[in-house]
């Protein structure tokens, strides 16, 4: 087969097209091309005119002589990306099985290669199963009801079961094509194996884990819902068993790997390994606030006379500033024609994040709005591996008392944030947050080198995005959970000081977004197989 990067179709036209075209840049006639497999697809609306832009691989006579001819750098030979190759199946399962604590992407992912490879994992998971869980956010939107187990932060799928669901990733890795296929297999739609930004939706992952969830109860693992991380007891510098609490009360699991997928908020957890002596250290992270556009605006700016025409998705963005203190501002988890949503899972502290469903097709888009912090701008001791997350805590209780109380969080209009001066109302764009807003002065909330740094930022990312600084623009706080303030100490072999102990994911500061979580916990769960397929030599 032959590769043909860069191949270009009008929005209107369909994948039907993609066979003309792929003939023209071969000079051959469509009728010799056999097959057309769509490799990658994606948007390109610069200069004004948005095309699609495929990336295909093609079947046809001839194709040594046909590449000589067509001379172009677009067109080589095809080559199958190397698949992914699980770790052989263990003769036997373990005396004890391994033990997986947190139902994220990094755990479910881990568990995951330990089950099918016969391990027969046990996932322990703080929260509840995808559909209660639903219930209860649901009902936390709605009344401002918050349940401390049960909310965006804990339970199956973890803080990315309400998001946009986007699987990008900027690295080349045989996982995550298995990855993609397996969140096919289990309920997403197919485009996300050629999308070159995929996206599940909220509405289609909790699909996913269901299915997902049942596979790996098939393959032998054991997932308990409500069975939440106590502690950890030790002997001889390794981990010997835990401590758990359960709806039936408090119970001892033996235990000598464990695997700490447990999330970023998982707060009270990373205090009991620090007590417990675990090594971690306090790490860069991010805050800000929720920036909330109408779609439709953001469309017009992007995709210019073409904006409208059904065929396209809705548009996203990626934008950065550094300011001239060098401070980073950027765009994260930006959600086209989604909703701003209570993510808090404390009381009395206000968190926001987004979640967009499959179809995109809210009236608003939103995306975090953040600024790089790091240790030093943490207050307390310098040695301090929880620092970060004292930090998090302050700005969230200020973002609740601002909101005056029920989780209403308080929002800001972008000129008026720019005059320094309260808002007292929405203007064009009418804030998605719920349970619902406070308008006021987001300073009330945030710190000077917050404000100063948005203030800076917001001017030049009208420049490099039309609108983004647009007056009637919602800011909407507290941003604060992008990943985690902590970093879980392990080796090359993914394993703590304190034996038998194995940090994963994003909450463990190994990872960042689904992607990335659920490949490291892959590697986790290999790691682990590999030192049972010794033990049994």
């Amino acid at each position: 087969m032959l590769r043909i990067d860069n191949l270009k179709t009008e929005p209107t036209r369909s994948a039907d097209a993609l066979r003309e075209r792929a003939a023209a840049v071969l000079r051959v006639d469509a009728s010799a091309i056999t097959e057309v497999r769509v490799l990658r697809r994606s948007v390109d609306a610069r200069g004004g005119a948005a095309r699609f832009v495929w990336a295909v691989a093609v079947s046809l006579p001839n194709e040594a002589a046909v590449l000589r001819r067509c001379k172009s750098k677009d067109v080589t030979r095809y080559r199958e990306p190397d698949a992914y190759a699980p770790p052989p199946r263990l003769a036997r399962t373990p005396e004890r099985r391994p033990v997986v604590v947190g139902a994220g992407p990094a755990g479910l992912f881990c568990a995951l290669v330990l089950a099918e490879c016969g391990a027969n994992p046990i996932v322990l998971e703080r929260g509840k199963c995808v559909e209660e869980r639903a219930a209860d956010v649901r009902r936390f939107w709605e009344t401002g009801a918050l349940d401390t187990e049960s909310n965006v932060q804990f339970g199956e799928g973890g803080a990315g079961a309400f998001s946009d669901g986007k699987l990008n990733t900027g690295t080349r890795d045989p996982r995550h094509g298995w990855i993609l296929e397996r969140f096919v297999r289990y309920g997403a739609h197919p485009d996300i194996l050629i999308d070159a930004r995929p996206h599940v939706g909220t509405d289609r992952l909790y699909v996913v884990l269901q299915n997902l969830r049942r596979a790996l109860l098939s393959a032998g693992a054991d997932v308990r819902f409500g069975h939440r991380l106590v502690d950890i007891e030790t002997a001889d510098g390794g981990v010997s068993a835990l401590r758990i609490s359960s709806p039936e009360g408090e119970y001892t699991l033996q235990a000598d790997r464990v695997v700490l997928a447990i999330g970023h908020s998982a707060r009270d957890t990373f205090e009991r390994l620090h007590a417990r002596g675990v090594p971690m250290e306090a790490k860069p992270f991010a805050v800000g606030v929720r920036i909330e556009h109408r779609q439709s605006a953001v469309d017009a700016a992007q995709y210019k006379e073409a904006a409208g025409n059904p065929a396209l998705p809705p548009t996203s963005y990626k934008l950065a500033y550094h300011t001239r203190g060098g401070r980073g501002v950027f765009s994260f988890c930006v959600c086209p024609g989604g909703q701003v949503v209570a993510s808090a899972s404390e009381t009395e502290r206000v968190v926001t994040n987004g979640m967009s469903e499959f179809a995109r097709d809210g009236a608003n888009i939103n995306g975090g709005l953040l600024v790089s912090v790091t240790p030093e701008d943490f207050g307390g001791a310098a040695d301090d591996p929880l620092a970060g997350v004292a930090l998090q805590r302050r700005l969230e209780s200020a973002a609740y008392r601002a909101g005056g109380g029920g989780y209403a969080a308080p929002a800001q209009l972008v000129g008026d944030f720019l005059a320094n001066c309260p808002s007292t109302g929405a203007g064009g764009v009418e804030p998605s947050y719920r349970p619902a807003v406070k308008w006021g002065d987001l300073r009330a909330c945030l710190p000077d080198f917050i404000c100063d740094a948005l203030a800076e930022a917001l001017p030049e990312l009208d420049k490099k995005l039309r609108g983004f600084a647009a007056p009637d623009a919602v800011l909407t706080a507290v941003e604060s959970r992008s990943s985690s303030p902590v970093r879980i100490a392990r080796d090359e072999t993914y394993r703590s000081p304190l034996r038998g102990l194995y940090p994963c994911g994003e909450g463990a500061g190994w990872a960042g977004g689904i992607m990335s979580a659920a490949a490291d916990g892959m590697r986790v769960g290999e790691q682990i197989i590999r030192e049972l397929s010794d033990n049994e030599s």
